[in-house]
Formats: C-alpha cells, sequence, structure tokens
C-alpha cells in the first residue's frame, strides 16, 4: 500500500470511527467486505429516502452475493443509524485535533496495529486514536489486563499496583480502563516501575475522563505508556461506550485479571468478554467476608477463572514468567522441596515402624515392633521398604535412622 493510498484509508477509517457506534458488527463487515473508502463512498452516495437506501442496499448486496433478505434488512437499518451523522462530517478535523495533542491515528493496514485486536472480527474498531509515544503494537505485544472494581478497598488497591509493578519487572505491559478504584491503582503501579501501561478510554482521548484521574492519564501519555480510544476527539464517553470499551481491554491483553470485584461489577462482563476471546481469566481471591470480592469469588466458583496470588501465577496464566519469574518460580520450587519430608507418603504401619527406629543407636527387630505397636510381620516388611528408601539401614544386628 503506498503511502497516498495509506493517507486515504485513514481518512475513511477515521471518517467510521464518527459515523458508527463502538462494536457495530453490520458496519465492520461492510468495511471488511468492500474496504473502508469504498464502503464510505457507498454511503454518502445514497439519499436518505428510504427507496435510495433500499435500492443502494440491494445493489450492494447483489455485488457482494448476499442473497438473504434478513442481511438486506439489517443493513438498511444500519443505514438508517449511519446516515444522520454524515452531517458535518470532519475527519480532517478531527486528526488535527489529535495531531495537536501529540497523538495519532493507527488502522489495521498499519504495521502499528495490535494484532490481537482483529479476534475481536467484524466487532473489531475501525481505528485506534492514540495518546503517547510508544509504538502500538510493540507495547501491547506481552500485555495482561488487569481489571476491577471502582469501589474498591485498600487491599485490591494493594495487590492491584503489586501485580502491575511485578508484571512490569516481567516485561509484561499492564492493560485497564483508566477508571477510579483498580484501574487507576494498576496504572499507578506501571508508572511507579517506569513501565508501559495502556487506558483504553470511553471517549475521546481529548477528555480525560474520570476528571479526577487527568493528571494520571496525563502522566501515562508522558511515560512508556498510551491512552487508545476507538472513538474520535470530542466524543462523549457513555454507559454504553463504557461496556463496549471493555471487549478492547479483553482483547488487547493475553490473559484478564480480576483484581477486585463485587457481585455485579462490570470488571465481570470484561471477565466474560475474555472468556469468549479464548484468552485465559484469572481472580484474585479476597477475604470471604468482603462483599468487593463476591464478584471474584463467584468467577472462581463458577469455573470461568482460576486462582491467581501473586505475579507469577498471573504471568503463568499469560504465558511467560520471563527470566526472573523463573528463577523465583524455582526458588519457591526448592523451598518447597525442602520443606518436604523424605519419609511423608509412607503407609501408615510403615510410617509408625520408622518413628521407632532410633537415630543414634540401632535397636533390635523386636524392640521396634514393640515401640511401633505393630506385628512382627509388618515390622519387618516396614524396614524392608524403608531401607529400600534409604531411610534406614542396619547397624549390626539392629537397626537405625538415616535421616531424622
Amino acid at each position: 500500500m503506498t503511502a497516498l493510498d495509506l493517507a486515504e484509508v485513514t481518512l475513511a477509517r477515521a471518517a467510521w470511527s464518527r459515523i458508527v457506534e463502538p462494536g457495530d458488527v453490520v458496519a465492520g463487515a461492510l468495511v471488511a467486505g468492500v474496504g473502508p473508502v469504498a464502503a464510505l463512498r457507498w454511503l454518502t452516495a445514497m439519499d436518505t429516502g428510504p427507496a435510495s437506501v433500499r435500492h443502494g442496499v440491494r445493489r450492494l448486496c447483489d455485488h457482494l452475493d448476499v442473497p438473504d433478505a434478513g442481511a438486506r434488512g439489517r443493513m438498511e437499518r444500519a443505514v438508517a443509524r449511519w446516515q444522520p451523522r454524515l452531517a458535518g462530517l470532519d475527519p480532517r478535523r478531527e486528526l488535527s485535533v489529535l495531531s495537536r495533542l501529540g497523538g495519532r491515528l493507527v488502522v489495521p493496514e498499519d504495521s502499528e496495529w495490535p494484532r490481537r485486536l482483529t479476534d475481536l472480527g467484524a466487532g473489531a474498531p475501525m481505528c485506534l486514536w492514540v495518546r503517547g509515544q510508544a509504538p502500538v503494537a510493540a507495547t501491547l505485544e506481552r500485555a495482561v489486563a488487569l481489571v476491577g472494581a471502582r469501589a474498591s478497598t485498600d487491599y485490591g488497591e494493594r495487590t492491584a499496583a503489586e501485580l502491575s509493578l511485578g508484571l512490569g519487572d516481567r516485561g509484561f505491559t499492564t492493560v485497564s480502563g483508566g477508571a477510579y478504584g483498580i484501574d487507576a491503582a494498576v496504572h499507578r503501579g506501571s508508572l511507579a516501575a517506569g513501565r508501559a501501561t495502556v487506558a483504553f478510554l470511553a471517549g475521546g482521548v481529548d477528555r480525560l475522563y474520570p476528571a479526577g484521574n487527568a493528571d494520571l492519564l496525563r502522566a501515562v501519555t508522558q511515560g512508556p505508556g498510551l491512552l487508545i480510544s476507538e472513538v474520535p476527539p470530542g466524543s462523549v464517553p457513555s454507559r454504553v461506550r463504557f461496556l463496549k470499551r471493555n471487549r478492547l481491554i479483553a482483547a488487547a491483553g493475553s490473559a484478564t485479571v480480576v483484581v477486585e470485584a463485587a457481585w455485579r461489577s462490570g470488571s465481570l462482563a470484561t471477565a466474560a468478554l475474555a472468556v469468549d476471546l479464548l484468552r485465559p481469566v484469572g481472580a484474585v481471591p479476597g477475604p470471604v467476608t468482603s462483599m468487593a470480592s463476591a464478584g471474584c469469588h463467584r468467577l472462581l466458583r463458577e469455573g470461568r477463572a482460576v486462582c491467581v496470588t501473586d505475579t507469577d501465577e498471573v504471568c503463568e496464566l499469560a504465558g511467560g514468567l520471563g527470566e526472573e519469574g523463573v528463577a523465583a518460580r524455582a526458588r519457591e520450587d526448592s523451598r518447597e522441596r525442602a520443606a518436604h519430608r523424605p519419609h511423608d507418603g509412607l503407609d501408615p504401619a510403615t510410617a509408625l515402624v520408622f518413628e521407632a527406629v532410633p537415630v543414634r543407636r540401632a535397636a533390635e527387630v523386636e524392640a521396634i515392633v514393640r515401640a511401633a505397636g505393630v506385628s512382627p510381620a509388618e515390622g519387618l516388611a516396614g524396614l524392608g521398604r524403608l531401607e529400600l528408601t534409604g531411610l534406614v539401614r542396619r547397624d549390626g544386628a539392629g537397626w537405625r535412622r538415616t535421616v531424622t
């Protein structure tokens, strides 16, 4: 694709992001079928009258060999949604606003496009309005989504910050939504570690929402992080856009972890979207008495998430510990092996025999059997098994332990 072609595609996709609401699968299928430029020309060439729309849709469906009357009806209704937004459409002006903010537009035809978003299919964003200097694709190549409730507790915020710090040390980017509570703790943790964090916004990247997090979101763009939205500058965040934004968070990470969530938290919707995308989902357990963790416990009980309690477990979920994580896991395994006693796992009779065998001086079989409270046959069999495993050895006419 030439630079001129890419510029035309960029303008068309910027226009489409203003025309349609996020996640419009009809628009996504249309653009995928004929391309963003041709699709925009087709839309703008039609009059607004019902007859003109029906004629235009029929010609398009004939061209695409779509005989399904239901599909044609969906397209006609979609055109009726899109046409009111054609008035005053000016993608160049919005791109100029973005440029003044130091941002840029990233489109699927660009090498900077993050590959995981293609998993959204026809529901993928038309483009990404981006603030921040870091390359989008590279920043999101190793990423984990950390989400949770706005009404968070100190426990949840502390856990979110610790996980984001640890993930940054392992070379992971954290992804969240820029909101109060857990989202903010995630971004702060990554910034404190000097690591990349990405905030997907429900409104335009010129609107640092919520206002109370404006300084935090501005700090994200000044470091190695990014602010990303699929709607153009000037777009107002709304409840529906927040819900649609969640699919980008779920898709952008190689795994999603719910740090803290109440029974009906919106974070559970993000987890459900991640499950639909075949992303692994983790949940951090909280106190059983805490309503703020009821949603996490629900995910665990329903089998939609696995329990994660530290950074290494999140990294395992995401498919990569990194060198430091591997070393930490090796140290933990070493501690577990040290805590495992050599005689663990013995059957009851053999365990009694082992406990009856002295450490410092040898004892004869009769004394061992009497002390263990087992039969002579059980005593001899137990000593034989213990000798084979190296836990006891013969010493003259008696037996003694080789380990304590």
